[in-house]
């Protein structure tokens, strides 16, 4: 039977029947407890949560599985992760991308085993104690780890909450609107999975481009539905046309097979991270691009253009190669080809080593 929509008296009844959808069509994920597993009485572990959460930040559920796993059997407790080397740590997190986040994972862990035990706290604020845990992945680790009612808002959840009140008001102001609403709807009883619900509702059902409404839990209250355009929900801004930034890098190897590599400052976009030698290019800012500008003086190659995109410029980096006899004595180091793959070296790097060196990685 059909009825108005109307959400605004209908949340006891949305948070259940959501949940009863979950309890039926949740995602089996490396870091999550099931319904059926809680109900046997396991709880999940908050390390497992918060690393999760902060894996996922701008990343894909898919490419995040395998460096979860990786972390879990390198580092299976926060107190082994916090007494891991940093450039160990910035190695495994290669290829993630937002390199900040794993200089604050490191920090967040130091801090939950040098002052806490190495148990994290169990409430919002606690959490937003710790270095790099902001509003949201302190309310995911509270509610999913600690069962607390606090509001959990990603892209998914905005997506779900912007269609279900048709909330014509356009990112990111609207994030208050729909963050109120998103603390309206979540229940005192099991906060944490109606979080993992949203999020798998939005992932699965309520998708960006032709969202399976017939199949959703919310499909008689969706307001964005009975006015039949759910796809124009959430609203955002007009997007800004990325700048565009220009550099070179150098892909200097020996004739036994080592290439040049440096460590970036540990402040900054890529901080911490490993390169091939580059011109001082930022996200404001070019560098050079010629050969001119190498470290140091050879026979240097083109080897075409690689661009990569950023969160707010493109970047469009010149490639160099040369090949030298024996290692030249300049800053950084020189590593064997055969080893590259341990370096923390960004996908962007890879590109470029990649550009002038085909078989230098097994896959970027």
């Amino acid at each position: 039977m059909t009825h108005s929509p109307d959400p605004m008296l209908a949340q006891p009844r949305l948070s259940e029947t959501l949940l009863s959808w979950y309890d039926r069509h949740h995602r089996e994920l490396p870091w999550r407890v099931t319904p059926r597993e809680r109900e046997a009485g396991r709880r999940a572990e908050p390390y497992h949560v918060w690393l999760s959460e902060v894996m996922l930040q701008q990343t894909t559920v898919q490419a995040v599985k395998p460096y979860f796993r990786k972390f879990l059997d390198t580092w299976p407790t926060v107190n082994d992760l916090a007494a891991a080397p940093v450039d160990d740590v910035m190695a495994a997190w290669a290829g993630l991308g937002y390199y900040a986040r794993a200089r604050n994972l490191k920090k967040c862990a130091e801090a939950v085993a040098a002052e806490h035990g190495g148990i994290f706290p169990d409430t919002e604020d606690g959490l937003r104690s710790l270095p790099g845990i902001g509003d949201y992945t302190a309310a995911a680790v509270a509610a999913i780890a600690f069962d607390r009612p606090a509001a959990v808002m990603d892209g998914n959840v905005e997506r779900v909450i912007s269609r279900l009140y048709a909330i014509d008001a356009p990112l990111p102001g609207s994030k208050p609107l729909m963050k109120a609403k998103v603390r309206d709807l979540t229940p005192s009883e099991r906060p944490g999975d109606f979080a993992q619900a949203m999020m798998d509702l939005g992932a699965t059902i309520c998708t960006p481009k032709r969202p399976a409404c017939a199949l959703c839990p919310f499909r008689d209250d969706c307001l964005a539905l009975l006015t039949d355009e759910p796809e124009r929900f959430p609203v955002k801004a007009a997007k800004k046309e990325k700048p565009v930034r220009l550099g070179a890098a150098f892909v200097a190897v020996t004739t036994d097979g080592a290439v040049l590599l440096r460590r970036r400052p540990a402040s900054g976009l890529l901080g911490g991270m490993t390169e091939v030698p580059t011109t001082d290019w930022t996200s404001r800012v070019d560098g050079g691009t010629t050969s001119g500008h190498a470290p140091f003086v050879a026979d240097w190659q083109t080897c075409g253009v690689v661009t990569h995109v950023f969160t707010h410029f493109e970047l469009r980096l010149s490639v160099f190669r040369t090949q030298v006899e024996e290692p030249e004595k300049v800053e950084g180091w020189w590593e064997p080809v055969a080893t590259l793959e341990s370096q923390a070296l960004p996908t962007v790097m890879k590109k470029v080593i990649t550009q002038a060196l085909p078989l230098a990685f097994k896959s970027i």
